[in-house]
């Protein structure tokens, strides 16, 4: 989706085909938190779309553990309570940037672990998109966020309020209670990958289904320096 440069700000009313479709969405993401915090694994949260509310039909439900711990955890948990492993990746966006796990309990869901300690600004990026958790959930909220086509999303009653952030960053910033530098960073980087085109990422690693995510990263960290300086803490 492209970035928007320039938007006055206008209001979206949710028909009722748009309020069950995000119920739908959002029970699913209960279901999952709950499976988690079940198991002690009670600091986790939708992110996205989902927590803010602006849903389509295509949309991913992104549920985010903000600290690492052991991935198989996570994939026994979710397997007792009826899920299968659709998918397993590794990503790391920049050598700068921590390195994640991905487990996929269905095509469009998926669960997100560090593997390394995120920085404050990736803590913050998910307040910039969005973030729930499942008190909040079971509760009906939703939050303000900004999507990919960098428009502020802002909840009402009735649907929501959108604007571009461009221009704005400021009072996008004290929207969400965040860095003033996560916005424009954030305009950064998706204005220029619209310019450019994609880029990539630097790394990727699709993982089998039968491996520990962490063992098969150990394995490929013996390979990539800057990936095993980055991930001593499991070697």
């Amino acid at each position: 989706m492209k970035p928007v440069k320039i938007k006055d700000l206008v209001h979206v009313t949710y028909d009722k085909s748009h309020w069950a479709l995000l119920r739908k969405l959002r029970l699913k993401a209960i279901k999952v938190l709950t499976t988690l915090g079940d198991e002690g694994i009670s600091d986790s949260y939708v992110i996205g779309s989902v927590a803010r509310g602006d849903v389509r039909k295509d949309s991913d439900i992104d549920i985010v553990i903000p600290y690492h711990i052991p991935t198989f955890r996570v994939e026994e948990t979710v397997m007792r309570a009826g899920f299968r492993i659709y998918h397993k990746e590794v990503t790391q966006p920049t050598p700068l940037h921590a390195v994640k796990a991905h487990i996929y309990i269905e095509e469009k869901l998926s669960i997100t672990i560090p593997l390394t300690d995120l920085s404050k600004k990736e803590l913050e990026f998910y307040k910039f998109a969005g973030m729930l958790g499942l008190k909040n959930l079971e509760r009906g909220e939703r939050t303000p966020g900004v999507n990919k086509r960098l428009l502020a999303v802002i909840p009402t009653s009735k649907g929501h309020i959108e604007f571009s952030i461009i221009n704005k960053e400021t009072q996008v910033a004290k929207i969400l209670d965040i860095d003033l530098d996560i916005i424009k960073e954030r305009i950064d980087m998706l204005t220029r990958r619209d310019e450019i085109g994609r880029t990539g990422i630097y790394l990727k690693l699709v993982i089998p289904p039968e491996e520990s995510i962490e063992y098969f990263v150990r394995k490929n960290a013996l390979r990539n320096p800057i990936l095993r300086n980055r991930l001593k803490e499991l070697i």
